[in-house]
C-alpha cells in the first residue's frame, strides 16, 4: 500500500492518529486529532497550506463547506483564518465525533459551524430545502478512489444555489485522475499539482 511513498516512521504515526497542526490564524499551532486509520486520507500540511495561501484573500467572513471532511482541518483551518461559518460534512458516524472532538478542544462556538452526518451527494441534494445561506468555498476531498463526478455534476447543476456569485470549488484529486473542465454552471480555472495531489479550483462560467 505504500509503495515507497511513505517512511516506516511516517506510516506508525498515521496508523496511530497521531496530530494535525493548524497552520495559520486564531489557532495557529494547534494539534487535531487525526483519523486512526490509513482508510481515511488527511490532506497533508502541505497541500493545505498551499490551499490557504491561494484562498487568502476570499477567507475573511466567508462561508465554508468542507465535504468529505475527515478530521475536520480544513474547515476548522478556515475558521482559524476567519471565515465566519464552516459546514462539515462526512458520511462516517466515527468522523463526525472526531470533528466535534476537535472543534470542542479548540472551544469554537456553536453559531460558528455545523456537522453533518450525510453523503456528500445527499447532502447537496437536500440543502436547498435547507434555506440556509449559499458557500462562498466549497472544498471536497473524497478517498481518491471516490465517484467524483457524481458530487461535481450536483454542484454544478444546483450551482445558483449552493455557491455565491463570487463563489468557487476546490477539488482536492490524485494527479493521475482527470477531471472534466466544466460540470453544469462551473468551470475549472486553474490547476495545481503538489506530489502525487492535485487541487482543481472551479467558478462560475465567464
Amino acid at each position: 500500500m505504500l509503495k515507497g511513498l511513505f517512511s516506516l516512521t511516517h506510516f506508525v504515526d498515521r496508523a496511530l492518529g497521531t496530530s494535525l497542526r493548524i497552520i495559520a490564524g486564531k489557532f495557529r499551532g494547534r494539534k487535531l486529532k487525526s483519523p486512526p486509520s490509513l482508510g481515511t486520507r488527511p490532506t497533508s500540511d502541505r497541500l493545505r497550506e498551499t490551499l490557504f495561501n491561494i484562498l487568502a484573500p476570499r477567507i475573511a467572513d466567508a462561508r465554508f463547506l468542507d465535504l468529505c471532511a475527515g478530521s475536520g482541518a480544513v474547515g476548522i483551518e478556515a475558521l482559524s483564518r476567519g471565515a465566519a461559518h464552516a459546514t462539515f460534512v462526512d458520511r462516517s458516524r466515527k468522523m463526525y465525533a472526531l470533528i466535534e472532538d476537535n472543534l470542542e478542544a479548540l472551544k469554537i462556538k456553536d453559531r460558528e459551524f455545523e456537522v453533518v452526518t450525510s453523503e456528500a451527494a445527499k447532502f447537496l441534494g437536500r440543502f436547498e430545502q435547507t434555506g440556509s445561506q449559499p458557500f462562498d468555498i466549497i472544498f471536497f476531498d473524497p478517498p481518491y478512489t471516490a465517484d467524483y463526478e457524481t458530487v461535481l455534476n450536483c454542484v454544478g447543476e444546483n450551482a445558483a444555489t449552493l455557491l455565491n456569485e463570487a463563489g468557487l470549488m476546490v477539488v482536492e484529486h490524485r494527479k493521475k485522475k482527470e477531471l472534466a473542465a466544466e460540470f453544469g454552471a462551473l468551470e475549472r480555472y486553474r490547476l495545481l499539482k503538489q506530489g502525487d495531489s492535485c487541487l482543481s479550483f472551479y467558478r462560475f462560467r465567464q
